[in-house]
């Protein structure tokens, strides 16, 4: 089985967010990047327990950014993929990087893509979803518990107040969510082999972005408390009415 697992590149959560070019652009100064979590702690290492399963399984990570992507890629074969692929084009949107690694996917004849369910930057939940239309290929959301038998797929995933069950043939692409694997962290012979694995640079495709950014703004800074006592109900609903304008 061969898989491919997308990698996105985002700001550590502890990281100050600011931006720049009249709240245009975000601020990289001083930001401090990781391999968003969703797409470590779920979907890659889902692949890697795949593998252990099956040792004849090869994984590849794609990611789509310029050279300073390269070591969370490094970070991420360090848990066991064998090759990394960066697209060398800076992420625009959700639809362009979809596009960019449906290019990869196809001259890699992949059996199983996964990505996480959602980057925890812009948290469009989007690529997935993109990326398997591109393809045309069966996609599952959200999965919380991946199990494979042969060719057909089992897929429990996230839904409204519970859970569903699906089953699926390869090749699919699934989109994980918590549930799906364990955290790890990468031993050091993990991390010493990273070194000398295969990152490849691919150039882009010629595609087009369908949005762009007009502005960012950062949340209004958080006022104090107010308590207000059990018997001023009348007090509690000005409040509510005049300051909180809920009612």
């Amino acid at each position: 089985m061969k898989i491919l697992v997308a990698i996105s590149k985002v700001p550590d959560t502890t990281s100050k967010i600011t931006f720049k070019d009249g709240n245009t652009k975000f601020n990289e100064d001083g930001v401090q990047w990781i391999i968003n979590p969703y797409d470590e702690w779920y979907a890659l290492v889902r692949a890697v327990e795949l593998k252990e399963a099956a040792p004849d399984t090869i994984i590849h990570l794609v990611t789509v950014g310029d050279a300073s992507s390269d070591a969370i890629l490094r970070k991420a074969l360090a848990f066991g993929g064998d090759e990394a692929i960066r697209v060398n084009t800076i992420p625009v949107d959700s639809f362009s990087v979809a596009s960019h690694i449906a290019a990869v996917a196809k001259e890699g004849n992949y059996d199983l893509i996964f990505t996480g369910k959602e980057a925890i930057d812009y948290n469009a939940s989007a690529v997935g979803g993109m990326l398997a239309e591109l393809l045309d290929l069966p996609y599952v959301a959200t999965a919380t518990k991946f199990d494979i038998n042969g060719n057909t797929a089992t897929i429990i995933r996230e839904i409204e107040g519970g859970e569903e069950t699906d089953e699926a043939l390869l090749p699919l692409v699934v989109s994980c969510a918590k549930g799906m694997a364990m955290q790890r962290i990468p031993n050091i012979r993990g991390i010493m082999g990273a070194r000398s694995k295969p990152l490849k640079v691919v150039e882009p495709t010629s595609v087009g972005s369908l949005t762009e950014v007009v502005g960012f703004e950062l949340p209004a800074v958080k006022t104090g408390v107010k308590l207000i006592d059990a018997d001023n109900v009348e007090e509690l609903i000005r409040l509510l009415h005049e300051e909180a304008k809920v009612i």
